[in-house]
């Protein structure tokens, strides 16, 4: 079946009024877990987009009490980009990449019959291509996430729970300074903290839990059944002929269920 653009755009526009200042644009961003926001008239009409990455200049040139005080006082209208590139909800998804290659940009608009209606971004068609692998349920490297966040021991507790948050995992790897794993740091170690306050010279060395590692060729089941025994949520996957060196990944509950949910997986069958 051929995709379009509607099969994988984000529906629904997120906006804000032009008269916005750089401040109100950088709470709807962040509420919304957006990089960009359709700025409208106040018939709903995009006059034009403005982005984290236009914020950026903001900060940048507030070297000074003046400047920043004049930075404040910009709004979208002052710099966003227009005219909003759009493209239709229908558009074979294979010509909406090529326009978002030729036009050299991040996003487009995406409408049906003139009328905003999503937003569809690199990010999605990069998602959509993760998507074309064909469900496997054999060993760890099938279903494992390749990519891991980490952090050194002497990291402030804070700045990991920061990082979780902004960037949506449940867990960071603590390494040393040769890449090698030292401990992992997990939500539930840190939610006592919300209890009993924490001291700001804490680091995640103090609060980190010994790692749990698995070969990448393990087998999935032997995978689960080490979680159920252990009561761990997530698995270091390590390089059998070199344990020690940087891991090659991680694996967590979330990650079989998600391969269970797939729509090619025996479990949907």
């Amino acid at each position: 079946m051929t995709k379009i653009v509607r099969d994988v755009m984000h529906p629904g526009v997120i906006t804000c009024q032009p008269e916005a200042i750089l401040g109100e644009v950088a709470v709807l961003l962040t509420q919304h877990h957006v990089h960009a926001l359709i700025v409208t008239d106040r018939d709903g009409r995009p006059l034009g987009i403005i982005s984290d990455y236009d914020l950026l200049a903001g900060e940048w040139l507030s070297v000074d009490a003046e400047s920043l005080d004049a930075m404040r006082k910009l709004t979208a209208n002052d710099l966003m980009s227009f005219p909003v590139d759009t493209i239709d909800a229908n558009m074979n998804l294979k010509k909406a990449a090529q326009k978002l290659i030729d036009e050299d940009v991040n996003r487009l608009l995406v409408t049906d019959n003139g009328t905003p209606v999503g937003v569809i971004s690199i990010s999605d068609f990069v998602s959509s291509l993760a998507k074309e692998g064909k469900s496997r349920r054999e060993t760890v490297a099938d279903v494992m996430s390749d990519a891991i966040m980490v952090c050194r021991g002497k990291t402030p507790i804070i700045s990991a729970a920061r990082s979780m948050t902004d960037a949506g995992w449940r867990s960071v790897l603590v390494v040393d300074a040769k890449g090698k794993h030292l401990g992992v740091v997990s939500g539930k170690d840190l939610v006592n903290f919300v209890v009993k306050g924490v001291d700001e010279s804490m680091t995640v060395a103090d609060v980190m839990h010994p790692a749990l590692t698995v070969h990448i060729n393990t087998s999935l089941r032997e995978a689960a059944n080490l979680m159920i025994q252990k009561h761990f949520h997530r698995l270091i996957v390590i390089d059998g002929d070199d344990p020690d060196a940087f891991p090659l990944g991680i694996i967590s509950s979330y990650d079989i269920v998600a391969e269970m949910a797939r729509p090619d997986s025996i479990w949907q069958k």
